[in-house]
C-alpha cells in the first residue's frame, strides 16, 4: 500500500492535537483519521547522532510499508520511536503490527 509522508510542521500539530495515542514495547503512534495514508517520523536528538537517527528513520519507513496494509482505514501517522540501545527493523515491524491491531479494534468496536 502507498503512503505519503507528513512533512509540513503544521500537518505535525494537527495530527499531535487532535489524534489518539497508540502505544507498544519500541513506537509510540499518534493517529487520525484521514482520506490518504500518511506517515512522519518524528526521532529526537535523544537517539543519538544524525547518522543513527537517519537509520532509525529508513529502518521505521520500511516497516512501516511492509505493515500498513493491516490498516482498515487511512490515517495520519506520526511515529515516535522509543529511546534503546539498539534498534532492529523485526523489533519495529511488529510494534507496528500490534498497534494497527489497537486501531482497528478501537476504529471498530
Amino acid at each position: 500500500m502507498n503512503y505519503l509522508r507528513i512533512k509540513k510542521n503544521a500537518d505535525f500539530q494537527k495530527v499531535f492535537k487532535r489524534g489518539k495515542r497508540v502505544f507498544s514495547p519500541n513506537l509510540s503512534l499518534i493517529c487520525y483519521p484521514s482520506e490518504k495514508m500518511r506517515m512522519g517520523i518524528a526521532v529526537s536528538k535523544k537517539h543519538g547522532k544524525a547518522v543513527r537517527r537517519n537509520r532509525i528513520k529508513r529502518l521505521l519507513r520500511e516497516a512501516f510499508r511492509l505493515t500498513c496494509g493491516e490498516l482498515e482505514r487511512n490515517y495520519c501517522i506520526i511515529v515516535l520511536p522509543k529511546v534503546q540501545s539498539e534498534y532492529t527493523f523485526r523489533d519495529f515491524k511488529t510494534s507496528f503490527s500490534s498497534c494497527f491491531k489497537k486501531m482497528n479494534k478501537c476504529a471498530n468496536p
